[in-house]
């Protein structure tokens, strides 16, 4: 089955965010795409994609389960090797991300397939662990949350549903939009990060693949080059293990230095169970020399660490440190 028929992409069309009224022309970046060229790019060049390469174990359906354990553990031990080359450009992205959050915007993941689900993930743990609102980190997925249960393939495909979903969140100047594509050249993450600089918004992104269009449309680009994985074209492999590093990386470091984090705890993580809360009562312990009872009483009074550590004039941060960001 071939290609799909080349047709000019509705993003080549003014995009105009009826929400947000800071649209402005799309800034340059090394190299600029236009709409049409994209998605001329997304068909007609895959073969070069080094995450479409061919498997360095050839026949490996033919070995032992024991060998194909370890032949992948190989593969996995490169990947934190390769997300450290690009922590300069992280820091970078993440320091701006912090500005645009003091500023009361969102940080928004916009993936398909398994990037799209790692995304939803990332954001869905980020209100127990810094008890922030849960429409501060957002993840978007082609397909809707169908797609989290299943495949629904052909959704990455529609540049056209990301710009539809962003407007439905009112995207803005001061929000920040993470496209997340191992490829580089899924539709649907391309048609989200056009229309976030289009709107004036932070953009960042995650491919595995150099010189792509994605990498080439944000402002931040993360390009982890994991290689050719263990199954051919199997980006949910080595490729998903890095965007997971990289999303664990943007959200635990953004938040810890918005102030949500004390001695290397979470100290506005929700009591939302018994180990949550036997967690927060032993660091009270810990950082007050109460008793368990005192502590547990304390914390029922108070609701929650951080109320109950300000209660005990405790210091929250290092005077000097950003200002908090207000938990929910």
């Amino acid at each position: 089955m071939g290609a799909p028929p080349l047709h000019r992409s509705k993003f080549s069309e003014a995009v105009t965010d009826r929400a947000c009224p800071h649209t402005r022309t799309l800034p340059r970046r090394d190299k600029a795409y236009s709409p049409l060229l994209i998605h001329i790019w997304t068909y007609l060049r895959p073969v070069g994609w080094l995450t479409e390469k061919d498997s360095p174990y050839p026949n490996i359906e033919t070995w032992e389960i024991e060998a194909v354990l370890f032949a992948m553990n190989d593969e996995d031990q490169k990947v934190p090797l390769k997300v450290r080359e690009v922590i300069p450009q992280l820091s970078r992205f993440i320091e701006a991300l912090v500005e645009r959050i003091k500023q009361g915007g969102r940080l928004i993941y916009a993936g398909s397939g398994t990037s799209g689900r790692i995304g939803v993930l990332d954001a869905a743990e980020c209100p127990p662990t810094f008890g922030v609102p849960s429409d501060r980190v957002i993840g978007i997925i082609a397909g809707g949350e169908a797609a989290l249960r299943g495949p629904i393939e052909a959704a990455e495909d529609d540049e056209a549903a990301a710009q539809t979903e962003l407007q439905r969140l009112q995207l803005c100047e001061k929000d920040t939009l993470f496209a997340i594509s191992a490829s580089g050249r899924t539709p649907f993450a391309l048609g989200a990060a056009l229309y976030a600089r289009k709107v004036g918004a932070l953009t960042g992104a995650f491919t595995a693949n150099p010189n792509t269009p994605l990498e080439n449309l944000v402002e931040h680009p993360i390009v982890v080059i994991t290689g050719p994985e263990v199954l051919t074209g199997s980006t949910r492999l080595k490729a998903g293990t890095a965007t997971k590093l990289i999303l664990n990386m943007i959200t635990t470091a953004a938040f810890t230095r918005l102030g949500h984090v004390r001695n290397s705890r979470m100290v506005d993580l929700q009591l939302l169970n018994r180990k949550l809360w036997q967690r927060a009562t032993h660091y009270l312990m810990e950082a007050t020399g109460l008793s368990l009872q005192e502590a547990e009483t304390l914390l029922r009074e108070m609701g929650s660490l951080r109320k109950a550590l300000d209660h005990l004039h405790l210091p929250s941060q290092e005077e000097g440190q950003n200002e908090k960001e207000s938990p929910q």
